[in-house]
This record gives C-alpha cells, sequence and structure tokens, in this order.
C-alpha cells in the first residue's frame, strides 16, 4: 500500500511549514494599517449626578 510510505508526505509536509512559517508572515506583517488605533487616558472622567425632578 503506497499510501504508508511516509517518505513523499514528510517532504511535503516539511516544506508547506516551511512556507507557512518563514515566507507568509513577514508577507502579512508587512501590511500597514490606515486606522491605527491610539492609546487612550487612563483617567476615568469625572461624571456630575443628575438632579432632574422626578415627579
Amino acid at each position: 500500500m503506497p499510501q504508508l510510505n511516509p517518505a513523499p508526505w514528510f517532504a511535503i509536509l516539511v516544506f508547506s511549514w516551511l512556507v507557512f512559517l518563514a515566507v507568509i508572515p513577514p508577507k502579512i506583517l508587512s501590511h500597514s494599517f490606515p486606522n491605527d488605533p491610539t492609546t487612550q487616558s487612563t483617567k476615568t472622567p469625572k461624571s456630575q449626578p443628575w438632579n432632574w425632578p422626578w415627579h
């Protein structure tokens, strides 16, 4: 049964993982995003209580 011979399939597996780990991540990381997130301040805004008459 030739499908149990690991010689050609192991090489295909190794080369495909080489492509996934060495070629594709630099291509993805080289993209620039136009809307970079900005850091927000850690100060909480002071809230004023509402004093509406409830009747």
